[in-house]
This record gives structure tokens, C-alpha cells and sequence, in this order.
């Protein structure tokens, strides 16, 4: 498991380091992916997190994408590990008094509502700054606040189609094809969570907190700066590959045995190592293939591909994708097996080192999740359960604000939280 990696030298001196964001407290104002997934990895890191949430019902991707009635969202449990959530109510003028006495303690707010809603609530830049000089605040927007489409709403697929990662997917021959992974959302989550960092660090120097915002428009260019850089050298269209890697082959999916959906592997062999070739033509017993010429380097190759696809696809198809990934990576050539979500849920090799881990969720039982894959010699923060809406809003209250149990129950009375 993750916590159980082997401790620091300190740690077996005696107490274990704390966590490497210890002690920062963040105020999550976010919903759905982009958001949480920021504030999730500064979890991950050790801050205190605190998700803030109307009273009623929390942040929709609580109860919009639920099987159950009852229960969380599988996905709202994913992006919110290790959090805590407290209820506020933001449409009256003693919640956002509440809120104020938050910020006045927070490290960190964070925030992903629609453009101008937080500022209409009160809460701009500079309001925030003078209530907190070292609060740092970031804003994660679907466009740039000085862009033409800056109040245009923006989901994961929308900043995927604009920023690019949508453009570049799919066959040649084809429409776009929107990437399965949610880089839209999670990657711009990630980039704000890198800047929040580097903010932290700074104000050690300067005293003072800082503005952050985030388009996801932008951060999809980030992600798609080799299709752009391949770009760059034409002045026509760059068109998209699908799964083949341009220039050179194999660099492709080959099927696999028994032959259904998902029976796959990808085969690479790079055009900087021409080893990669002679490996996989021996592991597939094509040695015949090193003194063809069309075979002599990947441009050659490229321009034969269907040589190289048909010979590569008469060996994968009499073997499982695991069986390829075993025989071709173990010869020293780039290999890995196509692995769907239910296989990797399952995977003996994740759940062993803790990549994968089973949670008890209060309503729902155990339910199993991905952990966080960074590892830190010392850092380590133990996996924990995504919070019940408004569960900690006495412990918070309390530890933040002094406000006694007596004074929760009267807030709630008063429909504040």
C-alpha cells in the first residue's frame, strides 16, 4: 500500500515527517471534476482540505451522476478523497459571513464556479486580498477572463474541442474523436494545483498570497504541444494518425487473441534506438525482415507499413495481449497491452502497491478507487474516504472558528449551513 512505503531516515530516528503540505488549509468552492481535482491533489499532499457546499443537496456532482438516491456518485467519491465538507448558504448574507471568517484562516481558495458568479457573491480579487493579504486564490475558468468567449460555460469536452486534444485524435479519415480521458477537466486541475504549489512557496519569500487563474482552453494547448510543434514545420493541415505514430513504424495497435473489443497491445519501435527493431524481429521470429530493405530504418519502414503490420498482426493474433506484452516487452522492445477500466479495477499489480485501493464509504460500503501516484520518501498521507456532505461542519467550525456545538446547531436552525 502506498503508506506502507519504506520510512525515511528521519522517520526511523523516530517521529515520521509530517506530510508535505501539512498545516495549509484550503477552502474548496469547486464542483464537479476540474476543481476537485486541484483541491484533491493538494489533499494528497497533506493540506487540509474543506469543501464547501450549499445545504441542501452539495455540489451536483454529488446527486447528478448517482445510481442511487441515497448515496454519492462513484464519481463525486473519486474526486474527493481526503477531503472534508462543511455547508455554508451563499444566498444569505450570514453565510457569506461565514464564509468570510473561512477565508480570514485559509491558505488557499480555490474555486471553478460559472465565470462571475464568486465575484457577484462578493468575493473578488480584491475584496479577498484585503481580507486575507496571504490568502492565494485560484479560479479555474473554461476561457481566459480577457478572452471573446469568456463567458461562454465550458465542460471537459468543450475545452478538448477548443484547445485542441479534440483536433488531434482520431483516423485521418474521420471526424475528431474527444480522448476518453477526462484531460480536459483532471489535466487542467492538475496545472492549477502545480501553480497553487509554486504560490505557496513563493509567499515563504514574500509574505504576501496571489491570483491564479486557469482557462481550460489554455491548458489543453500545454497537452498538445507535439502535435503543435509537428505543426509548426508545415504549412498545411496536420493530420491526425489515430493510433499510428507518424514517421515510423510499428507504432500501432496489433490485435490480439481471442480476438474480441478489447484484445489488443501497442507495439512501438522508436526511431532513436533501431535495436528496438532487430529485438522485435527476433521475439516474433521474423529475422528474415533485418536484411529486407525496405525494413533498413523507421522512414523505411513507414512508407511500408503494411510489410510491417502484417507480419507484427500473423504473431499477435495467435497470442493474448498479455502473452505479447510479456514476450515483446520482455525482449527490450516498448510494448503494454491495451488494459480496459473494469481490468485495471482488478488489477492484481495496482492493488498490490496500493495503486488501487478499497475504501468504506459510510452509505455505499467498500468501494474500490485509484490512489494518488505520486510517491514521496517523506510524504505520506493514508488514503481516506470522500466526506459525507456537510459531515465535518462541526469539527471545522470548531478547529477553525471557535464556534462551540451549541453554535453549529443554531446556524443550522437558522438555515445558514
Amino acid at each position: 500500500m502506498l503508506e506502507k512505503t519504506a520510512p525515511s531516515a528521519a522517520a526511523s530516528a523516530g517521529s515520521a515527517p509530517a506530510a508535505a503540505l501539512a498545516g495549509i488549509k484550503v477552502l474548496d468552492l469547486t464542483q464537479f471534476e476540474a476543481g476537485p481535482s486541484c483541491t484533491e491533489a493538494l489533499a494528497w499532499f497533506g493540506a487540509e482540505v474543506v469543501k464547501v457546499e450549499e445545504p441542501n443537496r452539495g455540489e451536483p456532482g454529488r446527486w447528478g451522476f448517482t445510481d442511487s438516491p441515497d448515496a454519492d456518485s462513484h464519481y463525486f467519491i473519486f474526486y474527493n478523497l481526503n477531503k472534508r465538507s462543511v455547508t455554508c448558504n451563499l444566498k444569505s448574507e450570514e453565510g457569506k459571513a461565514l464564509l468570510t471568517r473561512l477565508i480570514e484562516k485559509a491558505d488557499v481558495l480555490v474555486e471553478n464556479m460559472a465565470p462571475g458568479t464568486f465575484a457577484r457573491l462578493g468575493f473578488d480579487w480584491p475584496k479577498l486580498s484585503q481580507l486575507n493579504p496571504r490568502l492565494i486564490f485560484a479560479q479555474v475558468k473554461g476561457f481566459a477572463p480577457e478572452s471573446p468567449h469568456a463567458n461562454y460555460l465550458c465542460f471537459d469536452m468543450i475545452a478538448q474541442a477548443m484547445g485542441g486534444t479534440m483536433g488531434v485524435n482520431g483516423p485521418p479519415d474521420a471526424p475528431p474523436i474527444k480522448p476518453g480521458a477526462s484531460v480536459g477537466d483532471t489535466g487542467t486541475g492538475m496545472l492549477t494545483a502545480m501553480g497553487i504549489i509554486a504560490a505557496l512557496y513563493q509567499r515563504m519569500a514574500t509574505g504576501r498570497g496571489q491570483h491564479i487563474q486557469i482557462a481550460m482552453r489554455d491548458a489543453m494547448l500545454n497537452y498538445c504541444r507535439t502535435p503543435m510543434s509537428r505543426q509548426a514545420a508545415l504549412k498545411e493541415q496536420l493530420p491526425r494518425t489515430g493510433n499510428a505514430i507518424l514517421g515510423t513504424a510499428p507504432g500501432d495497435l496489433y490485435k490480439c487473441a481471442p480476438g474480441g473489443l478489447n484484445d489488443w497491445a501497442y507495439i512501438f519501435a522508436s526511431r532513436g534506438n533501431e535495436e528496438h527493431w532487430r529485438r522485435l524481429v527476433r521475439a516474433i521470429g521474423r529475422e528474415d525482415l533485418l536484411d529486407d530493405p525496405r525494413m533498413k530504418d523507421g522512414s523505411s519502414r513507414s512508407k511500408h507499413r503494411d510489410v510491417v503490420d502484417a507480419a507484427i498482426t500473423a504473431w499477435t493474433s495467435t497470442r493474448t495481449k498479455h502473452e505479447v506484452m510479456e514476450k515483446i516487452a520482455g525482449a527490450g522492445v516498448p510494448c503494454g497491452a491495451v488494459m480496459t477500466t473494469l481490468e485495471l479495477l482488478n488489477d492484481p499489480d495496482l492493488h498490490a502497491r496500493g495503486m488501487m485501493q478499497t475504501i468504506d464509504h459510510p452509505v455505499r460500503g467498500k468501494v474500490t478507487v485509484p490512489a494518488w501516484p505520486v510517491r514521496m520518501s517523506d510524504s505520506h498521507v493514508p488514503l481516506q474516504c470522500a466526506p459525507v456532505h456537510g459531515a465535518d461542519s462541526e469539527a471545522i467550525y470548531g478547529a477553525w472558528l471557535g464556534c462551540s456545538a451549541d453554535d453549529v446547531k443554531h446556524m443550522r436552525e437558522r438555515k445558514v449551513i
